[in-house]
């Protein structure tokens, strides 16, 4: 049971009052006027008081105010005389929790006190709920500051790039790897750039139209260079995503991972290679350079022959065997020299299909001469690139060249021997360049070993220096090359090469 604290300046109802409730088992405490209550209230503190209105000195509305601003929370009962209604009604305004009514009936005061008591429960299990609510928001509040902090430091701490914007494409997160990467310090860019002014134009029409409700899929890993704040060109793996909220795009993200390092190892270790390759070259060219000095030693030997005797015919074709030779020297020199030195690409705005025109006329005359056709199917979707055009016709040209040679080393009898060379634009970011031919073709063994060095399906016509340069230089390019082939049916290559589209929109 409560314990209580009865104030009243009558003796006789004091008394009356704390016999009754002590023997309903209450512990009670009395106290004979105000400033006694007062001082009784602050040592015991009571949750529950049952106070006179009118008594000498301290009056119990006096008394109320008192109690209820050191301890809001006890409950106040006011006992009232006749004619005292007025007074009751102040009390109730400061919170007392009700009145009695002199002479006070027992079934009143148990009603009065029962209901005190309700209230009390009430608030000390609303206040229990309010703590167990507070605590459940401060655990909740602490995680998620926790998991804030925790991403805002794996956001900030990646080596990577992140790279985040609103529904309109400013940018709101730009990390230190951004930074690195782009050149842009931080200050320069939060809500002060775009897309359109810090990524490549190759990816912000992507993340445009996904911005603007459009289907964009932005995930799949590529290869994109950017222009860093200085000008120099930075290559990285890219991956995005458009972000949602309650099904409306709320923002876009974006992940630059820097391939500079990667790069320069690669190129280290190709260089590496290459070099080995070279050294291990020199001894297997010496077979095939003295086949090109005889040969050059024949031809002078006929025209020497032939000018003794003066013999134009003759002549004519010592002059031609010297000229074979001398272009095969220049054949193996330009490879040895193309393989073994390392090549930055040197990108330009240009049209692909041009240069494929160029490279079959240039090969036309020799394929016509021994009865082959150069087909063309050229992809019109094929526009104007930003990519090193030299890359495209020196390894196409490589290419066609075998593709021929493959057609007249064939010796299928009543055979119409063609080469088709293709271009098209391929949906994951890239251009691709087919030279396909029904020359004598090659067996798994002879394909496996086709970009080894020295290795040549010419015998002792190749130097196996041409597809060596060819794969080299589409490496270089960011590109990748293959082959399918079967004896006796021809070959098809397929050179594959980033597509990134001209800058400023071709010429």
């Amino acid at each position: 049971m409560s314990r209580l604290l009865i104030i009243d300046d009558e003796d006789g109802i004091r008394k009356l009052l704390a016999l009754s409730l002590e023997s309903d088992g209450y512990e009670v405490r009395t106290a004979a006027n105000g400033e006694e209550g007062i001082e009784a209230f602050r040592r015991e503190m009571p949750p529950i008081v049952l106070t006179d209105i009118k008594m000498p000195g301290i009056d119990g509305i006096e008394v109320l105010k008192q109690i209820k601003e050191f301890s809001p929370d006890t409950e106040v009962i006011m006992i009232t005389g006749h004619g005292d209604m007025d007074l009751a009604i102040e009390a109730l305004k400061l919170e007392a929790s009700d009145f009695l009514n002199k002479p006070i009936k027992d079934a009143a005061l148990s009603v009065a006190l029962k209901r005190a008591e309700e209230r009390i429960s009430i608030k000390q299990k609303l206040k229990a709920y309010t703590e167990d609510l507070e605590n459940m928001v401060k655990i909740a509040t602490e995680e998620v500051k926790r998991r804030a902090e925790f991403q805002n430091k794996l956001i900030t701490s990646s080596n990577d790039a992140i790279i985040a914007t609103d529904e309109k494409g400013e940018i709101v997160i730009y990390n230190k790897g951004a930074e690195r990467i782009f050149g842009y310090p931080r200050v320069e860019v939060i809500r002060k750039m775009n897309i359109d002014t810090l990524y490549p134009e190759q990816i912000t029409q992507g993340f445009k139209l996904g911005l603007e409700g459009g289907d964009a899929d932005l995930s799949e890993w590529r290869e994109v260079a950017i222009r860093g704040r200085e000008g120099e060109r930075v290559p990285t793996g890219f991956s995005g995503s458009i972000l949602y909220g309650d099904d409306e795009v709320v923002g876009s993200v974006g992940f630059f991972q820097d391939l500079r390092e990667i790069k320069r190892l690669q190129q280290e270790l190709i260089q590496s290679e290459r070099l080995a390759a070279t050294g291990q070259t020199v001894a297997g060219l010496a077979h095939y350079i003295k086949n090109i000095l005889n040969g050059l030693k024949g031809g002078a030997y006929v025209l020497n022959v032939a000018l003794d005797k003066d013999d134009t015919d003759k002549i004519k074709d010592g002059w031609a065997m010297i000229e074979r030779n001398l272009g095969r020297t220049t054949d193996l020199v330009l490879d040895l020299l193309a393989y073994s030195k390392e090549r930055e690409p040197e990108p330009e705005n240009c049209y692909p299909n041009e240069i494929v025109e160029e490279v079959c006329s240039l090969m036309d005359q020799k394929a016509r001469d021994n009865g082959i056709m150069i087909e063309r199917d050229l992809d019109p979707r094929v526009g104007p690139v930003y990519v090193d055009p030299k890359a495209i016709h020196r390894s196409l040209l490589n290419v066609v060249s075998n593709a021929i040679d493959a057609c007249i080393f064939d010796s299928t009898a009543k055979k119409h021997w063609k080469v088709k060379v293709s271009s098209a634009v391929e949906k994951d970011h890239q251009m691709r360049f087919e030279v396909a031919d029904n020359g004598m073709g090659m067996d798994k063994e002879t394909k496996k070993k086709l970009f080894s060095a020295l290795f040549s399906t010419k015998g002792e016509r190749g130097t196996g220096l041409g597809l060596l340069v060819t794969g080299k230089i589409v490496r270089e390019n960011g590109g990748s090359i293959e082959v399918e082939s079967s004896p006796g049916k021809g070959a098809t290559f397929r050179i594959r090469l980033p597509y990134q589209e001209a800058h400023g929109g071709g010429r």
